[in-house]
């Protein structure tokens, strides 16, 4: 047999149930054979005593550069999406991605956020964490419900995107909670009558009423049962904060009366954002979100901010500057370890890291080709170690749940939840004759992240081999730097 066969090693595919010692043989980028005695090919792995799984599938990555991709490529992801934000224009993005190269496979949704810059505003700046953080200083578009023109205007720019081959739509709902229930209903028609999901960060987030995180997700299981829409919750935990256990009883009744409801969460109580969210210049921040202004960090020096002056001074200095946001203490907090568990092992549900990008000490995202990375390069450690965190410390150690419903989690949902909408999904996720060859091979016992709050740019270990649409990127654990095997992940283009 020509091209590649990994040979020897423990297959796990959720997509068959096969968790077993056998061969996968790999030719013209496709899975050819999975099997015993598959030897004869160009190229031969031997993986004897390594787990062999379908590469790890990123629903929620902002990073989107070479430097992103490397460092996802040693957490096992082969492709990385950006769909809670998503692009615009999508058409543009696409193209420059391909120009340039990628190392993993990629894609993006259409940017509900900039589609309300653009048409409440007038500014047409192209999506980036830069003009993200700039266009907050304008804030009709954050705290303004849309008259009928704008409304007009931002699902003309949103049906675009689509027609660029968009994979859903983004909705940024909490960095614009002004936006109108008719607004969103209108949005979320859009998505429905194209038959493709809504990836959402919810409106609100407080544990307090009014506009709680438990009302945030009220809205979006009467957005699903109104609309028909594909209503995808991105960061579940961080999105719920210490009421998730009320919130995850709301959306498994939706989900059991057969409405259209996905979940994602990360494995860690920390998130992140940029400094100029909405949410940070709340008056009642303190009392509606259960943390003082000292949870909230900026990334580049570790600063932990004081009081709402202070932090609304640096808002106006700095917008696009990446904070943490220290949310659950899952270090020192029984209770809150076990909410984080009620998100990151929801059933059904997918572990997606909300990856954000690489920014240097001057505060500027990094896409250089260095490698590693600069010792100044910071991120959140999610951006380097989400799904080796997960398979380490729910399956391997804590076993939660077995390894090949970790490898589910990890992959095959992700796929499932695209499948529908995107046929280039319906090949990924899974170990079966046919299907892309994306492909983690990696050293069970030693499998751990190594990012950490105070070393961000630390790359996981235990991934001894990573295959990308067929060709080897990371070998007995070297990374073949010059490689761009990355292939975009788009729909069908409709032509105007």
């Amino acid at each position: 047999m020509s091209g590649l066969v990994i040979s020897g090693g423990r297959v796990v595919d959720p997509a068959s149930g096969m968790d077993a010692v056998g061969d996968v043989a790999v030719v013209d980028g496709k899975i050819a054979a999975v099997g015993t005695g598959l030897g004869g090919a160009e190229r031969v792995i031997d993986a004897t005593g390594l787990v062999v799984a379908p590469g790890f599938i990123d629903l929620h990555a902002h990073g989107q550069s070479i430097p992103a991709d490397r460092m996802q490529a040693f957490d096992g992801v082969t492709t990385t999406l950006d769909l809670e934000a998503g692009v615009l224009p999508v058409g543009s993005w696409y193209e420059r991605q391909a120009r340039k190269g990628r190392v993993l496979n990629y894609g993006a949704a259409t940017n509900w956020a900039f589609a309300r810059i653009g048409a409440m505003t007038g500014s047409n700046a192209e999506s980036s964490l830069e003009a993200f953080g700039n266009a907050m200083r304008d804030r009709r578009w954050i705290d303004n419900v849309a008259s009928d023109a704008e409304v007009a205007g931002i699902l003309e720019r949103l049906e675009r995107g689509l027609n660029e081959g968009g994979i859903g739509i983004g909705i940024l709902n909490a960095y614009a909670p002004g936006a109108g229930v008719q607004e969103l209903t209108a949005v979320c028609q859009l998505a429905a009558k194209q038959d493709v999901p809504t990836f959402t960060h919810v409106a609100y987030m407080s544990r307090v009423d009014p506009e709680s995180a438990a009302e945030a997700y009220i809205r979006l299981i009467g957005y699903a049962g109104a609309t028909g829409a594909h209503m995808h919750i991105c960061h579940f935990n961080s999105s719920s904060k210490t009421d998730i256990e009320r919130c995850r009883e709301l959306i498994a009744k939706a989900q059991a009366q057969g409405l259209p409801i996905t979940v994602e969460a990360y494995p860690y109580g920390t998130g992140s954002t940029v400094l100029a969210a909405a949410f940070f210049s709340d008056p009642e921040f303190v009392e509606r979100n259960g943390t003082g202004y000292d949870s909230v960090q900026r990334v580049t020096d570790g600063y932990r901010f004081h009081d709402r002056e202070e932090l609304l001074k640096a808002q106006a200095e700095e917008p696009s500057s990446l904070v943490l946001w220290h949310i659950l203490d899952t270090e020192n907090n029984a209770h809150h370890r076990d909410l984080l568990d009620m998100s990151v092992l929801y059933p059904g549900g997918a572990i997606a890291s909300d990856a954000m990008p690489w920014t240097t000490s001057d505060g500027k995202t990094y896409t250089g080709d260095a490698w590693p990375l600069p010792d100044d390069a910071t991120s959140h450690p999610r951006s380097a170690g989400c799904f080796t965190k997960f398979i380490r410390e729910w399956v391997r150690e804590r076993k939660t749940v077995s390894l090949l419903e970790g490898v589910r989690k990890c992959a095959l949902i992700p796929a499932e939840i695209l499948s529908q909408s995107t046929p280039a999904m319906r090949a990924k996720g899974r170990l079966t004759k046919d299907a892309d060859a994306d492909i983690v091979v990696f050293d069970y016992e030693k499998l751990s992240d190594c990012a950490t709050f105070t070393a961000m740019n630390r790359p996981s270990a235990g991934v001894q081999h990573l295959v990308v649409s067929g060709q080897p990127l990371i070998s007995d654990g070297i990374l073949d730097i010059a490689a761009r095997p990355g292939k975009p992940v788009r729909r069908p283009v409709v032509e105007a």
